[in-house]
């Protein structure tokens, strides 16, 4: 069975992403420094859980971590990361406006899918296969699957700092009971795992 995992960098007051996005500012009114330092400046302490960020069958985005453009799509926007994003896998990203599948280098293709969560979910299972899929963002993205019960774990890297305002995971999300599976700290941020215990 294919596991789903949703993985996200968040502060302590849980704030994974700001308002205001734009094309200069991918994270809106949060610096992306807030939340990634532990990935950009300290890699080596944290190459296993980068390495396991990477390694999903298929990816699930919401279309703000795609980009910052908003209603029909215009132009030719193919993502944040340049000619090769970091997936190499299938990536769905969830949108109301139809646009044709993109394909880029290093294997990566950003599918995009109208019909909702559970249909991205399916087609993200069939092209995963044996690997799992990673719900890989935005907050808003996350907590729709989480809310709607799809997720198995939580794969969480905290960084030290307290934002204030933002898009913070769990909102609207309701209760949620987790089992710890590990946690290690690096020097700027603490990597967590949690199982996601259903209602029997």
């Amino acid at each position: 069975m294919t596991r789903v995992i949703a993985t996200m960098s968040i502060s302590l007051d849980a704030v994974g992403s700001g308002h205001n996005q734009t094309e200069e500012r991918p994270f809106g009114d949060v610096a992306p420094e807030d939340l990634h330092r532990w990935m950009f400046d300290t890699p080596d302490e944290s190459r296993a859980e980068i390495d396991a960020i990477v390694s999903a069958g298929a990816y699930i985005m919401g279309r703000n971590m795609f980009g910052p453009v908003r209603g029909e799509w215009t132009g030719d926007w193919r993502g944040w990361w340049g000619p090769n994003p970091p997936y190499h896998r299938p990536v769905f990203v969830l949108t109301h406006h139809p646009r044709e599948s993109l394909e880029v280098e290093g294997g990566t293709t950003f599918h995009f899918v109208t019909d909702g969560i559970h249909a991205a979910l399916e087609r993200a299972k069939d092209a995963a296969g044996d690997g799992t899929v990673h719900i890989a963002g935005g907050p808003t993205t996350a907590n729709a699957y989480l809310a709607a019960g799809l997720v198995d774990e939580l794969m969480l890297q905290i960084s030290p700092t307290v934002i204030g305002g933002g898009l913070r995971l769990f909102d609207g999300v309701g209760p949620l009971e987790l089992e710890q599976i590990s946690v290690r700290p690096v020097s700027l941020a603490t990597h967590v795992r949690y199982r996601v215990v259903r209602p029997e």
